[in-house]
Parts: structure tokens; sequence; C-alpha cells
């Protein structure tokens, strides 16, 4: 075989391991936007070369842009392969990418190719693979089987989650994928969502790598998971699906919020500046009160009222209007947040398959 080999992802997609590494040479600032999973950026034009070369293709001509490019390419290049890649052995086969699959990824294709290494190019690069993503969420939220977690806020779904994988079901876990707790107060802190792009990207990943004859498990969320939207055919797909309803007594749910919100606790002024974007369904006069409450300790308070007054109230309306099968929901009740409580509420869940 010729190399470099030039593969088309739609025939690659099931069989990424066949590679030893996954290379985008894309800038750092392209590949923290998204990249197929499990890739390494080594960028062959770094960002400010690559706003220097095009600049410069804008300003003066194709011509003097490709010179400077070339130089800076073969320069990086030569630094990739005299740090990173110095140790491969001649069979280390590498799947190499760019955006449209052109003049960066093909430059150190070739390299590698006369090297002797079995490198492979991706056709239509970067591209190419947002192209499959998109055409194949729909076709595997088709095929898949999801059983979904229902419940009110504070109701344990996400601990619940963690125990079934845990235990080895399949778990789909949205709320991490987007680094956000789905809400108005969701925020995680430290934590900077992904793109909606890399949020597909993950998404892809483990609807493609799931066992297709066994249940995933999901928790039930709306379109959006902070500022990130839910692909429209896997929620589509999440809304016919089977239920499992979760329920917890008032007390543990204000006790589990107050653990998984801890940051709220410790930081009230950061509760009460979210509160704020509350304050056109409940009015200025509930949010104060609650923003008083905060600052004065009375932060359980807080939440109950918030559970009672803004969460419940959402949820029951939009639960039976959005979930077709909730109505026929596996009841699963905690009483407590023990390890050994979910363990048994996940037990159940899955002798109930």
């Amino acid at each position: 075989m010729k190399y470099p080999e030039l593969i088309c992802f739609d025939n690659i997609a099931d069989n990424l391991a066949q590679f030893d590494s996954i290379i985008d040479v894309r800038s750092p600032a392209e590949f923290a936007e998204d990249h197929i999973p499990g890739a390494i950026n080594c960028p062959v034009l770094n960002d400010e070369e690559r706003i220097q070369v095009g600049t410069l293709y804008k300003q003066t001509g194709s011509f003097e842009a490709k010179r400077l490019g070339a130089g800076l390419v073969a320069m990086n290049i030569g630094r990739h392969l005299s740090t990173q890649f110095q140790g491969n052995g001649k069979s280390w086969r590498p799947l190499i990418y760019c955006w449209r699959g052109g003049n960066r990824s093909g430059s150190m294709a070739l390299i590698f190719s006369k090297i002797g290494w079995p490198v492979a190019q991706l056709q239509g690069g970067y591209k190419a693979y947002r192209q499959h993503v998109n055409a194949s969420i729909p076709e595997l939220a088709s095929v898949i089987q999801l059983k979904v977690l229902c419940g009110t806020t504070g109701s344990g779904k996400s601990r619940l989650l963690n125990t079934l994988a845990s235990l080895g079901e399949q778990v789909l876990d949205l709320e991490q994928l987007a680094q956000h707790r789905g809400s108005v107060l969701g925020d995680i802190p430290a934590a900077k969502q992904p793109t909606q792009k890399m949020f597909e990207s993950r998404i892809w990943n483990l609807l493609k790598n799931a066992d297709h004859n066994r249940t995933i498990y999901v928790e039930a969320e709306s379109k959006k998971v902070g500022n990130l939207r839910v692909p429209d055919a896997f929620m589509s797909k999440m809304r016919e699906s089977a239920c499992i309803s979760i329920s917890m007594p008032m007390s543990e749910r204000v006790n589990l919020l107050m653990e998984d919100y801890a940051h709220f606790v410790q930081d009230p002024e950061q509760l009460n500046h979210q509160l704020n974007f509350l304050s056109h369904l409940h009015g200025n006069e509930k949010i104060n009160l609650w923003k008083k409450q905060a600052l004065n300790g009375a932060i359980a308070n807080v939440v109950q009222s918030l559970l009672e007054d803004h969460y419940d109230p959402a949820y029951t309306k939009s639960i039976a209007r959005n979930f077709s099968k909730f109505n026929q929901a596996q009841q699963i009740s905690h009483t407590g947040l023990s390890k050994a409580d979910f363990e048994l509420s996940a037990k159940r869940i899955i002798s109930s398959q």
C-alpha cells in the first residue's frame, strides 16, 4: 500500500483503535473548540502563526503566504519529530487530520510517510468528521435502548446514575458531559462548559461505543443543559423512552442539595447573584426574602422554598407533557443518602430489566 493513505471517516468511525495515535494538526484554538475523541494536538501552525499567514494571504498574496507558512510548518513538524514522536518505532500508525484534509495535514503526512511510518490522512479533515457526527447521532438514537431517570430536583438522579455505572450498567450523563447541573443554579465552580460541538462529540462517542443490545440509563433533562442544546434526535428518543420515577423525602432532598451545592453554602453572595435570574418568575419581594435568609445562614430554608415554589411546580408541569411513558414509570423511593441506599435502588432498577 502506498502511504500516506487517504481515508474517509465514515469507513473508520467504528474502528479508530486501529490507529496508534490520532493527530490533530490544527491550531490550539481550533482543537479546543472540538476534536475527534482521543486525538492529540500537534499543531503545524499555532494560533498566532495561523493568523500571521492568513493576514499575509489577504494583504499580499498566496505565494508569499505559502512561502512563510511552509517554513513555519516545516519548523513545527521538525520540533514534534524531535520531541513527541522521537521514540516511535517503524510500525507506529498515526491518523492525521486538519480542517479540510489539505495542506496542514498533508505536509505532516508526507514527511511521516517518507520516514517510513504507515501514516493515514483523513480525507475531508475535521469538517468530514463533523458531518459524520451530525448524520450519525440521529441514526444512533434510533437504535439505542434508553431508560430515563425522572424525579424532582434533589431526588438523587445523578447519584443514582453514578451508582448504576459503578455496577457495570451503561450510563449517559448529560450533565457530566455538559459540565453543568442543568438549572439556573447549575453552574459548576471552576468548570467551563464545553462548546456545543464538543458536547455533541462526547454524546456521539458514548453512543457509538455503547452496546446497543443493552439499556443505557440517562437522566431526564430539558432541551438545554446550561448553554448547551441536547441534539434533537436524542431528546426525542429520551421523551419516548421508558421512565423510572425517583422520589425522596423533602428533608433528604434539601440535605442532598446542600451537599451538592456546597459552594453556595460557603458563599451566599454567589447564590444571591444567581437568584436574580428568577426575579421575573417570583417577584422581587420573594427574591429579596430568599437573599436575606441566605445571608443570615438559613440556606436550608431557601433551598426548601426553591423546591416547593420553583422547581417542583415546573417539574410537575413539564414531566407528564414531555415524557410520554411517565405514567407507566417504575417507582423508586429513596429513604436516605448513603451509598447503601443508592446501591439498593440501583439493584432494584437492574433487576426489573
